[in-house]
């Protein structure tokens, strides 16, 4: 729900709700210039337009006012998540009715950009996140346009217009500005994943070069927000899912995801909260 306050709007978010703590990724790997926090906001462009979030009573504050602004933080903050069910439900299992106090008000981050999800799980593949982020900005410098204090992330257009030296130029490697640049000039039909099943959405997007099962899974959780999304591939999952299940030993993707069946409708935000608690834990 949107309450206009003059130029700015106040989104209202279920409560309880911690902004700074749900907002952390932004912050914690490094500056992400298309989602950039600036003074205790974070900052994005909109239709063209430089647009900011910040914390508020009740929710957070969002400037313009406008239904498009209002849609693409509504996404980024998570609010289709729908984490009073998820709460509720989650009090029948020991682990995550532990983690239910710590993490009351962290609501997981969606991605309102399916392109740019795509194109920065490229530069996430089998390098730190700091060293994904580093050279997503630097990508962003080149092919992206500045707005205000934000950047807005290259458009697919633009992408497939650029040629695979420009691209390794940003930081990529061959491999890589490879994968973008054939993603970019491919016939993906990214709108039309929404009308896919979970299956059929892993099988359209590891058909891709260069996308596999872990992006997909990724895709599904933060892009789609499917409530059956469980990235089993990930290695900061497996370490999250081993440390809270494990009973003292490292899970392989097998038993992650066989683990993850207990779950059921719930797999994709307990996943987001395995991971949250795992960090609190170091």
């Amino acid at each position: 729900m949107i309450h206009p306050i003059g130029e700015m709007a106040l989104l209202a978010v279920p409560q309880p709700y911690d902004f700074d703590a749900s907002t952390e990724r932004f912050r914690s790997h490094g500056t992400d210039l298309a989602n950039l926090w600036r003074d205790g906001g974070l900052h994005r462009v909109v239709g063209g337009r430089e647009a900011r979030v910040e914390a508020a009573a009740g929710g957070a504050r969002i400037e313009p006012s406008d239904d498009a602004t209002a849609a693409t933080f509504s996404w980024l903050l998570g609010l289709p998540l729908d984490l009073e069910g998820f709460w509720a439900w989650a009090g029948a299992d020991p682990v995550l009715a532990a983690l239910r106090e710590p993490l009351s008000g962290y609501r997981p981050p969606l991605v309102p950009d399916r392109w740019e999800m795509l194109v920065a799980s490229i530069t996430a593949q089998q390098v730190s996140l700091h060293s994904a982020f580093a050279v997503r900005s630097r990508l962003i410098e080149r092919f992206g346009v500045r707005v205000g204090e934000a950047w807005s992330f290259p458009s697919r257009e633009r992408l497939a217009a650029a040629n695979e030296s420009e691209i390794r130029e940003a930081g990529f490697s061959a491999r890589k500005a490879e994968y973008v640049v054939g993603l970019a000039r491919g016939d993906l039909d990214l709108d039309a994943l929404d009308l896919l099943s979970d299956d059929d959405v892993v099988a359209t997007i590891t058909a891709e070069r260069g996308l596999g099962r872990w992006t997909a899974d990724w895709f599904l959780a933060r892009a789609l927000a499917r409530p059956d999304a469980w990235p089993a591939g990930d290695l900061a999952v497996r370490k999250a899912v081993s440390f809270f299940y494990g009973a003292g030993r490292d899970l392989d993707e097998t038993e992650v995801r066989t683990v993850g069946e207990r779950f059921g409708k719930w797999r994709n935000i307990t996943c987001q909260m395995l991971l949250a608690g795992a960090r609190m834990h170091g």
